[in-house]
């Protein structure tokens, strides 16, 4: 990605214009790397969201809100002692590097001002936030504590100096003479290729290298000292009127972003323009770390899921295995049979016997049956209807352990389909609810339920017929939708042999356009959702019943109609106050 400090640069030279002489008026941590300083400016509410994720950190301007911990982490509590109430008076790049520093001045508890620093670092996994006080360079509190067992270099925490990240060898792209530049180049080996600038300058990522590369063998086929350093200075000395936000994509998903228009891209991806580079940061990382997040909040989960299916499977084998075996019982019945219409042709002591087999009817045929010597030939009888009764109730207890392991496959399969379509972590909490009921996970923590404790709801969507639709996000709510909810006349979705919600059209007499809109629905939010031609059931509330015993969300149906449908036109619809109107 391309959070570079030329992009930084372009954001600092925003944010002087945008939250320069703010007050701060909250601070919240929504997240265990992540805060949104709440920013007054007259009459009006600014959020600085500023993130140290390791796989997205960044700092800028949002418009999202996030639901905020029942009790506020070290780091919030500290943050609001010494911020509340103090203002923005300056904001600074550390030499065209990824650190931002936010100059604050506040009025500590006695009436005394004081100044801090908040200090950015937006180095992938090195990202941090912390709070310095400037008069003697103290951490009063860091995001992320790094003792000396994890960089030997800086150690990060309370109460010690603050040492900024090791210098680049690089040169700062702002600030450079013609020497440097010289000296530089002669002290190291430099490679004329894409990442040449790269190379030579801090805060230049290698998309943007890339792009000024071309644009430079454009220009001049011969590339040397001179012109490189005549091409650079004219590049920082247009930069501000150069400024071009944009976001490359493609197939609708994002590629890359930056506030300098990349050529080399433009034959690739698609673009999205952006008036100014917070907007773009905001729609660019919103959905990529809420997935990233969301991934991660659920991966035991997924983990706990699938090493169920993973043993459902194995025990599928294994039954089948067992009914195979099972197969030759009707053999050892016939063989006691007949040995007990000819034990007057038995000896003790016979070690086999050839008789006529009188069950085949079509020709005649002889059987030859092994004996154990040491039995007498009714005990022989015995031990081939014993091997029989024992064939015979292990395939009926197969069958029937298959019956059940069927359903527990299609549940778990179910459950697996919901966390990946979760959109929140209430979502997921309600799914962890789920399998403590089930017994899939153990209660853990005080049996007294917590009056805090959210639950989500269903998804609620009106159709363009204005009819409305109701969709399970999980099994508890497919449950409450189909059994409590719903009327007996109204219609009821879901996709044909796939996991997937309960989707419930709250009509008796809906229109085509309407089953087709909850069709789609249905489709989308199953498992199949990425594929084409979905088959989607539907049929009246009243023909759904569920079993006696069986797991959430499990029903059974005989009289439906299907429709096929294609996922994707869910990307065609628009809404209004969660009424689809289709593009």
């Amino acid at each position: 990605m391309a959070l570079d400090g030329i992009y930084l640069y372009s954001l600092v030279h925003d944010f002087k214009k945008s939250i320069l002489n703010c007050k701060i008026d909250k601070i919240n941590q929504p997240e265990k790397d992540e805060i949104i300083l709440t920013l007054r400016k007259g009459r009006e509410n600014i959020k600085l969201l500023i993130s140290a994720s390791s796989k997205f950190p960044r700092i800028h301007l949002t418009n999202i809100s996030k639901p905020n911990p029942l009790q506020a982490p070290m780091f919030t509590m500290v943050m609001r002692k010494y911020l509340i109430g103090g203002k923005i008076t300056n904001i600074t790049q550390l030499n065209g590097d990824r650190v931002i520093q936010l100059h604050i001045e506040s009025t500590d508890e006695l009436g005394f001002d004081s100044k801090y620093v908040l200090i950015v670092e937006i180095m992938g996994r090195h990202s941090n936030i912390t709070l310095v006080r400037e008069r003697d360079n103290k951490i009063m509190e860091c995001i992320k504590h790094i003792s000396s067992d994890i960089n030997t270099y800086r150690i990060l925490y309370p109460g010690i100096n603050y040492v900024y990240p090791p210098s680049s060898k690089k040169l700062n792209p702002f600030d450079f003479s013609k020497d440097e530049f010289n000296k530089y180049l002669d002290s190291t080996e430099i490679n004329i290729n894409e990442y040449l600038f790269t190379n030579i300058f801090t805060g230049i990522g290698k998309s943007l290298s890339k792009n000024l590369y071309i644009n430079c063998l454009q220009d001049n086929n011969t590339i040397n000292k001179d012109f490189i350093f005549n091409f650079f200075k004219k590049f920082i000395k247009n930069l501000e009127q150069n400024f071009s936000y944009k976001i490359y994509k493609e197939n609708e998903v994002f590629k890359d972003f930056h506030c300098i228009e990349l050529n080399a891209f433009n034959n690739i991806y698609s673009s999205i323009n952006f008036n100014d580079p917070n907007t773009l940061l905001d729609e660019f990382f919103t959905i990529k770390d809420k997935q990233d997040r969301l991934l991660s909040r659920s991966t035991d989960l997924q983990k706990l899921i699938s090493n169920n299916i993973d043993r459902c499977n194995n025990k599928d084998k294994k039954l089948n295995n067992i009914l195979e075996e099972c197969r030759e019982k009707y053999k050892y019945k016939i063989y006691g049979d007949l040995l007990t219409s000819y034990i007057y042709m038995i000896k003790k002591g016979q070690k086999e016997i050839t008789l006529l087999n009188f069950y085949n009817e079509k020709e005649e045929e002889y059987i030859t049956i092994k004996l154990d010597e040491n039995k007498t030939p009714s005990e022989n009888i015995q031990s081939f209807y014993k091997k029989y009764n024992k064939l015979k109730k292990s395939a009926e207890s197969a069958l029937e352990q298959l019956e059940r392991n069927k359903s527990e496959l299609e549940y778990l399969n179910s459950v697996l389909t919901n966390i990946l379509n979760c959109e929140s972590y209430i979502e997921i909490d309600d799914i962890k609810k789920e399998l403590i009921e089930t017994n899939y996970l153990k209660f853990k923590g005080n049996s007294k339920k917590n009056k805090k404790d959210k639950s989500s709801k269903p998804i609620h969507i009106i159709s363009s017929d204005g009819i409305d639709i109701y969709i399970g996000k999980n099994n508890i709510q497919n449950d409450y939708l189909t059994l409590k909810f719903a009327n007996k006349n109204h219609l009821w979705l879901h996709t044909k042999n796939i996991p997937g919600s309960h989707v419930i059209l709250c009509s008796d007499n809906p229109s085509d356009t309407s089953i087709e809109e909850a069709a789609i629905l249905a489709s989308y939010y199953s498992k199949a959702k990425n594929s084409t031609k979905v088959p989607v059931d539907y049929t009246l509330v009243k023909n759904i019943k569920k079993p006696n015993g069986a797991k959430p969300g499990m029903v059974i149906y005989h009289t439906n109609y299907s429709i096929y449908t294609e996922p994707s036109e869910y990307s065609n619809f628009k809404f209004e106050n969660n009424k689809i109107i289709k593009s």
